[in-house]
């Protein structure tokens, strides 16, 4: 194993902080993404229709 020094408490404590920031952006990038899909699928039975749809049609 690596030693890692008087610092190595330190450095594991700085990687486990990272690995659960980094969890915690993923997870909330995957919840937020169903929520807005959640949204979208809501706006879409309701009839609402995107701009940018009706703009490709025109073209």
């Amino acid at each position: 194993m690596i030693d890692l020094g008087p610092h190595a408490a330190f450095i594991w404590a700085s990687y486990a902080i990272y690995a659960l920031v980094l969890a915690g952006v993923i997870g909330w990038l995957v919840w937020d993404g169903a929520r807005l899909k959640a949204r979208l699928a809501a706006l879409d039975a309701r009839g609402v229709s995107r701009r940018s749809r009706a703009a490709a049609k025109e073209s």
